[in-house]
């Protein structure tokens, strides 16, 4: 999980490889999208391994090692989320296992601070696992059962109202450390594992149902990856939507490295949450492994215009690359995208490396912390700048016009307060 200055600052070294065609460079995307989202699912099954042993033997040491699980999963998975934006099949499926921020409440049992149900969510206190019965929008549902099915066609975004996160990483996450209670104090979760006991030992209570939801969240999220690995292998509908028209698949390339670039990651879970103090606007709140999230996204949109992608046994899918493209239209704009990217990096390392040295993100993101908003707001800015580069190869290769993602927090920050 730890990456040196040493090993960000390697990365501006890397040459692309040569590009003979735009459709060697297609190739290539979707090589990285098959890799990326197979290591995300190998990363899962292994997650998945490690909380069906914390619910058979419920102990300190296998929640630790199933919190562990859940962090080396997401260090694939978020270099994934580039391709999100661009690629329709990816956006419809990836709020299944990514959505964020969620109403706890929904789930399990939270503290007597985070209320009740609201306006905005009748059912941001439900606590499923405490009530094996109970109406939604008008339905009576039985829960005795916690299954996938339950989860992902009666729970998750209930009543249409997207805070009803029931599936996916973030779901598991709350479910492995509990809610954050710390503010902006330094302390992620601190679910006891008694969480999972049997007997008298249970705490929390409806333990047993409690493994019942993780087990089947866990499921759920490896069957979702499953089906992902499918549409980008051979033959698969994402990998054939991108090779079939090679200007639309420089399309989705382009969106998805500038929409994620800066309304999603430099907007809306950077500067958004600088703007309100606020350490539930962290991409991962419960077990503040946020600085890694912002990092591994970078990562993503860089890897996709390199043509490069580390896997996670260490060994290197690359090949022809959208940099060589650009430098073929545009020396000039190859060049200073190439440098823009790089400096993001070095950028995140920084907030990445202070996190790890103790000053975690929600730290940062306190009210008249100067030291830790220029930490997030420098990445912010790197982040904003790259963006204004991608528009400029947007022009080099004389692609259709493209609207990236935008974000009040950049583009209308009077908007967030209102």
């Amino acid at each position: 999980m730890r990456t040196t200055m040493t090993a960000v600052l390697a990365l501006a070294a890397a040459t692309p490889a040569l590009a003979q065609s735009k459709g060697e460079v297609l190739a290539t995307y979707a090589d990285i999208a098959a890799a990326a989202y197979e290591d995300s699912l190998i990363t899962a099954r292994a997650l998945d391994a490690a909380i069906q042993r914390l619910i058979a033997e419920p102990s300190a040491q296998t929640l630790q090692a199933a919190r562990e699980a859940w962090l080396r999963a997401r260090v694939p998975y978020q270099q994934t989320e580039v391709y999100r934006f661009g690629n329709p099949i990816v956006d419809d499926w990836e709020g299944k296992v990514n959505a964020w921020p969620l109403d706890e409440g929904l789930i399990d049992y939270v503290d007597a601070s985070y209320g009740g149900a609201t306006d905005q969510n009748r059912y941001a206190a439900l606590n499923v696992i405490a009530n094996p019965t109970f109406s939604l929008s008008g339905e009576d549902i039985d829960a005795t059962e916690i299954t996938p099915a339950l989860l992902e066609n009666e729970l998750h975004e209930a009543d249409a109202v997207e805070a009803n996160v029931a599936t996916g990483y973030h779901a598991i996450e709350f479910l492995l450390w509990g809610q954050d209670l710390n503010g902006t104090d330094a302390g992620a979760g601190e679910r006891p594992w008694t969480d999972y006991a049997t007997g008298e030992d249970c705490t929390g209570g409806n333990c047993d149902r409690r493994g019942d939801y993780l087990q089947a969240a866990s499921d759920l999220l490896v069957s979702d990856l499953e089906w992902m690995v499918g549409q980008w292998a051979e033959g698969g509908a994402a990998r054939e939507a991108v090779l079939s028209d090679e200007d639309a698949g420089l399309v989705a390339i382009l969106t998805g490295m500038g929409s994620l670039s800066y309304g999603e990651q430099a907007g809306e879970r950077m500067k958004l949450g600088v703007m309100l103090n606020d350490p539930e606007e962290e991409h991962d709140c419960f077990s503040d492994n946020t600085h890694n999230s912002h990092f591994y996204d970078g990562m993503g949109i860089r890897n996709v215009y390199f043509g490069e992608y580390v896997r996670a046994d260490g060994s290197v899918v690359s090949g022809p690359s959208l940099s060589s493209l650009v430098a073929e239209a545009d020396p000039q704009v190859d060049a200073a995208l190439r440098e823009d990217l790089n400096q993001t990096m070095i950028e995140l390392g920084q907030l990445k490396t202070a996190a790890e040295a103790g000053f975690s993100y929600d730290r940062m993101l306190e009210r008249g912390n100067e030291a830790g908003e220029a930490l997030i707001m420098d990445a912010v800015n790197a982040l904003v700048e790259q963006t204004r580069s991608i528009e400029r190869a947007v022009a080099a290769l004389g692609v259709d016009q493209i609207g990236f993602e935008g974000s009040d927090s950049l583009d209308n920050p009077n908007a967030v307060f209102q």
